[in-house]
């Protein structure tokens, strides 16, 4: 069985692999083509299908767990397979065929659990407490990727390492500089992207739920706050969606703490995928 982190050109393929992408295309004089995403734990990989497309279209949907056979070719400077044959592998839970964290996930949740213990101000603690208390929302930050399958930290899990990431960061700039108010920081930084967890699906493919879509995470997110933030001092919970709303705007950042949380935020995304080296 091959991994797609093994690939390489004119390798034979042969593997179970969860399909992330499904679209029936065209090509320039019209015959029908299938173009798809494969996806294991070891990553990800564009696929197409050219022969035989009405027999292999019908035998497995976007989602499915697939076995393939194919061979791996080099098309604009990437990888590509080439798929010979294709079947449905009901056997397989594509779930398990998702890329997923880098770091120990156990050790990630506890460490997101003492973020939330280090709040001091009752109002803001008992919001975080309340959300982050969520069983539903808890799994789910295990489960989605930060900023989907494309994005930093494009894996499941991605969004429980880099909310952990954004707020230690947070904690130890508000310990760097007093002036902050560190639980306002502290708790805007651990919900600063709750948000996702009502715009993304479950793996293998992260696509955005329908109001994902139309709406967005920060939006979502600050819905989300806002019906659990009912009882918070109302200059309190101003300022609490204030820097959620701008963590990705940095112009519209009117406090000290959205600011930092917006470059914060930066930080953790750009060294998440920026390369390492002398360039």
């Amino acid at each position: 069985m091959t991994s797609i982190a093994e690939l390489a050109e004119d390798r034979t393929v042969e593997g179970v692999f969860a399909v992330g992408r499904k679209e029936r295309r065209r090509t320039k004089n019209g015959s029908p083509y299938l173009a798809l995403e494969l996806v294991d734990a070891s990553g990800r990989i564009d696929a197409r299908i050219w022969d035989d497309v009405e027999l292999l279209d019908g035998r497995f949907a976007e989602g499915d767990a697939v076995r393939v056979l194919g061979r791996v070719e080099r098309f604009g400077g990437r990888l590509q397979v080439q798929v010979r044959a294709v079947e449905a592998a009901p056997e397989t839970d594509p779930a398990e065929l998702t890329p997923g964290l880098r770091r120990d996930g156990d050790e990630l949740d506890g460490f997101l659990d003492f973020l939330a213990g280090e709040i001091a101000h009752p109002g803001l603690a008992g919001v975080v407490g309340t959300i982050l208390g969520d069983t539903e929302i808890r799994a789910a930050y295990r489960a989605l990727p930060a900023a989907g399958a494309d994005g930093h930290h494009g894996y499941a899990g991605g969004l429980l390492e880099h909310t952990v990431g954004v707020a230690t960061l947070c904690r130890e700039t508000a310990q760097l500089h007093p002036r902050l108010r560190g639980d306002l920081l502290l708790a805007a930084s651990l919900l600063h992207d709750v948000g996702r967890t009502r715009e993304l699906e479950r793996g293998p493919s992260f696509r955005q739920t329908e109001e994902g879509r139309l709406l967005g995470h920060v939006h979502l997110g600050l819905r989300l706050v806002e019906e659990r933030a009912a009882g918070l001092d109302g200059a309190v919970r101003a300022e609490l969606l204030h820097a959620i709303a701008t963590h990705h705007d940095r112009q519209a950042a009117r406090t000290a703490e959205a600011a930092v949380l917006y470059h914060a935020n930066q930080l953790d995304a750009q060294a998440a995928i920026r390369p390492v080296g002398d360039d």
